[in-house]
């Protein structure tokens, strides 16, 4: 193992970076030429982000090559709140909050048979906002979850047709919750709560490739779930002054998922790739936060509860990448996402409903470079859902909720 070796893969882990993402949980938009593709993306040439699309694919990549990505997302949206009567109170938007995923990898050829890689990129985040004087804000006004997983990867190339690979996750969240507390015995905010704390946690990952022939090949990836013990902070601005503290603590359980792919060759120059992911939402039972130790007992609550109960749902991708020569290549690609969130679990945290994605992107490479660009379009859906006890509304509307993105990544070989 040589010196270049080490650095570059210990730089790929120690650039994770703080990722914030648009409206949803789930990043997918992990490099330009994946965004490009629509997430389906498993199969690809040569690409040190394999690590995160398909880990067993690592084996594609020759030599030792490192790449960085990062992507724009910005999120819009439209709301309506409706009291018990179903007479609507107010309708408004989000405060326009955008967010970057942004990716390292790093892969090196061993041998003919082993591979070595390592990712920094988001696989969970989120950050929405709300206007502070609004009846939303008596649910959330503003939400962020700061997501990096980074992934030490070993694959294994068995013969022409197998390959796999396991990997480590160090996953780490930060997460910050802030929003109005509405008394409904007054009708008014009776102050404001801020929780913020993080967490690390492990995880891991398997995959495997299978190769028919030259023309088609499977694959399939599982990354297990990541159960998070969150140590917070908590705070409350009552309304008539002052400050109250408490130590907050948490379970956030991330889900497991499985993916499996497809990828086509119809010549040198074109291929197309399908893609289902199978994600296990249901671990999103509830958002349950203990207080302890405040700073005025007596007054605030020991629990602050609120279920979700979303349940599991699949995302579909079809990707198409055409080399119009050894230089420069076009893509497209198209993905559904099922809306995973009930209604009597939705939240302004998250206000998304199922996900249509819509993007291109073009490529260019020589023998030691490569430079990827992407433009995206995700129609979000609408969402309705349910107001909780203490909300200062019965029932909510989010609609023409959408999200851009634009994309960029750079790979070097060595």
């Amino acid at each position: 193992m040589n010196k270049n070796f080490l650095a570059l893969g210990l730089a790929a882990a120690l650039l994770a970076p703080q990722v914030a993402g648009a409206e949803g949980f789930a990043i997918n938009e992990w490099s330009a030429e994946g965004v490009a593709m629509g997430g389906a993306r498993m199969f690809a040439e040569d690409d040190a982000a394999n690590v995160a699309y398909n880990p067993a694919s690592i084996t594609k990549v020759k030599g030792e090559v490192m790449k960085s990505s990062y992507t724009y997302l910005s999120p819009h949206g439209n709301y309506k709140l409706y009291d018990g009567a179903g007479k609507e109170i107010e309708d408004g938007k989000n405060v326009v909050h955008a967010g970057w995923a942004v990716g390292s990898y790093y892969v090196k050829q061993i041998n003919d048979k082993e591979w070595f890689g390592i990712g920094a990129f988001p696989r969970f985040a989120m950050v929405s906002e709300f206007e502070r004087e609004s009846n939303a804000s008596s649910n959330a006004f503003f939400s962020k979850l700061n997501g990096v997983s980074v992934t030490p990867t070993y694959a294994h190339k068995f013969d022409k047709k197998w390959s796999a690979a396991v990997g480590a996750e160090i996953n780490y969240v930060g997460l910050e919750l802030q929003k109005n507390s509405y008394d409904p015995r007054v009708q008014m905010n009776v102050g404001a709560t801020q929780t913020e704390g993080e967490s690390y946690a492990l995880g891991w990952n398997a995959a495997a490739n299978y190769a028919f022939d030259d023309k088609n090949e499977i694959g399939v990836v599982y990354r297990s779930r990541i159960t998070h013990s969150l140590e917070a902070d908590f705070k409350m601005y009552p309304a008539s002054g002052g400050k109250i503290t408490a130590d907050a603590y948490g379970v956030v359980t991330l889900p497991d998922s499985w993916d499996i792919g497809y990828n086509h060759k119809f010549d040198k120059k074109t291929r197309l790739e399908l893609k289902a992911t199978r994600t296990n939402w249901s671990t999103y039972d509830a958002l349950n936060i203990s207080l302890s130790n405040p700073s005025v007992p007596g007054v605030l609550p020991s629990n602050v509860d609120s279920a979700k109960n979303w349940s599991n749902g699949w995302r579909y991708a079809i990707g198409l990448e055409h080399n119009f020569s050894d230089k420069y290549a076009a893509m497209a690609g198209f993905a559904f996402d099922e809306a995973s969130i009930p209604y009597n679990g939705g939240d302004f945290m998250v206000p998304t409903g199922l996900r249509r994605t819509y993007s291109i992107g073009a490529r260019y490479n020589d023998k030691k470079q490569t430079v990827a660009v992407a433009w995206g379009w995700m129609d979000v859906g609408n969402l309705d859902f349910a107001g909780h006890a203490t909300d200062a509304y019965k029932s909510a509307h989010a609609y023409d909720s959408f999200t851009k993105i634009a994309s960029i990544s750079y790979q070097r070989k060595f």
